[in-house]
């Protein structure tokens, strides 16, 4: 049976204004060139990877659109549309079987993966797992973050108050683990994203303790990490650990049109890294999903 999940307007910057402005901040900080037009040749990369981005948004675009710039640019998409209660504000949020149908419906026939990413962790009731099942995969994040009152919390926000940096972290671990137990995910993105008060101390902050607690929820249960070309994390020291305890990885843009496809971090981690197509996330077959195999949920 199809739910309907309703809640308040969230008001203030959404995390997809804060995530375009992010991205071009990132790479002018981190000494990247701009964006390649549209008529890009497709990456430089090892003739054994395949070259996926399945974080990509069709913002302010068409699906035709982006199929275009998948083609000009040799990338393979995976397609994500915001999904919970419309508490969640984004200028699309999918919030029952029927959205999610109408969704699946546009993107059928069409040569992308599809998916979503899903908001804060109420979002399983608004959909029937029959439905969910239907999607090529499920990918959420943790930058919504519950407050010392259990409401959500928008970290990439001017002013929120997030205590001192120990305090902060241990708690945002813990948000992490809280994720990936008790939600049927196939993919974690943005890992390892710090607000900007920490982000200056990033290996100070993700010890290697916080970063084998994360990463060893996400071994147990199958979750896969996204190499975010869009924030350029997570740093190599995090990725190196994740791969010796034998996480599959994605590559991921966030992109909106015309910057989906844009992979140049990914792939120089995976240079790094020595990853092979046999170390990235497929989408699995039906009846092995996170959705259909999290038993426990």
């Amino acid at each position: 049976m199809s739910t309907d999940c309703r809640g308040r307007e969230d008001r203030g910057a959404t995390r997809r204004e804060f995530l375009q402005g992010a991205a071009a901040g990132a790479a002018a900080f981190l000494g990247a060139g701009p964006f390649l037009g549209a008529a890009e040749t497709a990456p430089d990369r090892s003739p054994d990877l395949s070259l996926v981005d399945l974080h990509v948004h069709l913002d302010n675009s068409t699906i035709d659109k982006v199929l275009e710039i998948s083609r000009e640019r040799g990338v393979k998409f995976g397609i994500v549309e915001h999904a919970g209660t419309k508490e969640n504000k984004y200028p699309v949020v999918l919030s029952n079987d029927a959205e999610m149908t109408r969704y699946l419906a546009m993107l059928e026939g069409k040569p992308v993966w599809k998916g979503v990413q899903t908001e804060w962790k109420d979002w399983m009731g608004c959909f029937s797992k029959q439905v969910l099942a239907r999607l090529d995969f499920i990918l959420t994040d943790a930058m919504t973050f519950p407050d010392k009152d259990g409401q959500r919390k928008k970290l990439w926000e001017d002013g929120a108050d997030m205590g001192d940096p120990a305090t902060f972290m241990d708690r945002y671990v813990d948000w992490y683990l809280e994720i990936l137990e008790k939600q049927p995910i196939d993919l974690l993105a943005n890992v390892s994203w710090l607000p900007g008060p920490f982000a200056v101390e990033y290996e100070k902050n993700w010890t290697a303790k916080r970063m084998e607690k994360v990463i060893g929820a996400a071994a147990k249960h199958q979750v896969a990490m996204e190499i975010s070309s869009s924030f350029k994390l997570p740093k190599l020291s995090f990725l190196k650990v994740a791969k010796e305890a034998g996480l599959k990885f994605c590559f991921g843009s966030n992109g909106r049109h015309p910057n989906m496809g844009k992979l140049e971090y990914s792939l120089a981690m995976a240079k790094e890294l020595g990853l092979k197509t046999s170390d990235l996330f497929t989408p699995a077959p039906d009846g092995k999903k996170a959705v259909q195999r999290r038993k426990d949920l």
